[in-house]
């Protein structure tokens, strides 16, 4: 990364409210911006770009304000990770996760243990990762007394070499409870693989791992107390928070897509020889592509938002929610979902019908907005998504809490 952080963040006051942040975000995606499509082709573990989240403090955007944390809330959360993947949906991606799994503590753990991690995360700025693939076979987890050994292989765990600490999941052998600990990246038995190549979001640091025989205090198995579990509904809702933030980062790569070919076009697009026009951006078809690409990502955007203010009764009062509340959220993070997967998708290929064969360059970078949004909607079929919706409408049935919905 050929870029520096900006001298005026250590010299400036840290932004106090939600606008001030997202503006904060802007800044960071400027100085991503600047060489994004160098960085995406080189494809170098992004210590660099983790280092400018956390010069700028959007890593501790969520901590507590007394030991250094921002102190915002989620629907600013989205806001940010939607303006960094304007310029870097890779980055967008890391700063969503390490978002959800440094929340994880607080949707699962005890009052006292979720205190304790937010308080060393914001004083320590950690940035957090996670190995919790659930298509893979479960980590088994081992009781030894006061210790519990972690033992099995992910075939994903974003955020990997790039992360302080990483959150692991597995099953406690001869039982079907699911146990989550925090544990540092560096931990002995903790092995990350250099194995991610795929065609989009180049800088995840989405490989594999392999976790053997990493020991935990019985103490740190979040959320459980004598070693039994404390159930909540409020445990469930990491979908749709994982949810909503792929809403954003998909959304915020369209968006740089768009921005981004619009500057093309009006510097470099040569218009049509037999149109009649003296510029492309005179030509009908391309006006049209542009109002029309445009009017359905505000759409999109503005029910993202409106989504995520929905969503914040449900985290100002944990202990309240209830599972009709909880899905009807699901629901319209599903809706969400859906919009954002289909309008970033066609965005991000339908930019070359405005700026031309030119554009194909490599040179240019455009494709990597395609490959990105490409790339991570794969994660769960979006058809499923249509189906929460539709049966709700239909039969007023509201999704069963899993993985995934």
């Amino acid at each position: 990364m050929s870029t520096t952080t900006p001298t005026s963040w250590q010299t400036r006051p840290a932004p106090t409210d939600a606008a001030g942040w997202i503006d904060r975000a802007a800044e960071v995606a400027a100085v991503l911006a600047t060489d994004a499509a160098a960085r995406d082709k080189a494809g170098a573990t992004p210590y660099a770009e983790v280092q400018l989240l956390k010069d700028a403090g959007l890593v501790t955007l969520l901590g507590p304000v007394e030991h250094g944390g921002a102190g915002q809330d989620w629907p600013t959360a989205y806001r940010v990770v939607r303006e960094v993947a304007k310029a870097d949906g890779s980055i967008g991606q890391l700063l969503g996760y390490h978002y959800l799994w440094n929340w994880a503590a607080r949707l699962v753990a005890t009052r006292e243990q979720w205190e304790h991690v937010e308080a060393e995360a914001a004083r320590n700025q950690w940035f957090f990762g996670g190995a919790v693939n659930p298509r893979d076979n479960d980590v088994a987890v081992r009781d030894e007394g006061d210790t519990l050994v972690f033992t099995g292989r992910k075939s994903f765990s974003t955020g990997s070499k790039v992360s302080d600490v990483t959150v692991l999941e597995g099953v406690l052998d001869g039982t079907d409870q699911h146990i989550f600990a925090i544990v540092p990246s560096d931990s002995a038995g903790l092995t990350f693989h250099d194995d991610w190549d795929n065609i989009g979001q180049r800088l995840t640091e989405s490989g594999s791992v392999t976790i053997d025989g990493v020991r935990v205090p019985w103490s740190s198995a979040a959320g459980y107390v004598d070693k039994q579990f404390q159930p909540r509904v409020y445990n469930t809702l990491n979908v749709p928070v994982v949810q909503l933030i792929f809403v954003n980062f998909y959304l915020g790569i369209a968006a740089g897509a768009l921005e981004t070919a619009a500057t093309y076009t009006r510097t470099k697009s040569r218009s049509w020889l037999h149109g009649g026009y003296p510029k492309a951006v005179d030509e009908p078809h391309v006006i049209d592509t542009y109002g029309d690409l445009t009017a359905k990502l505000w759409a999109a955007e503005a029910l993202a938002d409106r989504v995520a203010e929905e969503s914040r009764p449900l985290h100002d009062d944990p202990d309240a929610v209830t599972e009709r509340a909880r899905g009807e959220h699901e629901v319209r993070v599903a809706a969400a979902k859906a919009r954002a997967t289909d309008v970033a998708l066609e965005i991000t290929h339908r930019i070359f019908e405005v700026t031309g064969a030119r554009a194909t360059a490599s040179s240019e970078g455009l494709d990597r907005f395609w490959r990105n949004v490409r790339t991570h909607t794969l994660h769960d079929p979006v058809a499923y998504k249509r189906r929460e919706v539709g049966r709700f409408v239909l039969t007023d049935e509201i999704p069963e809490p899993t993985w995934y919905s």
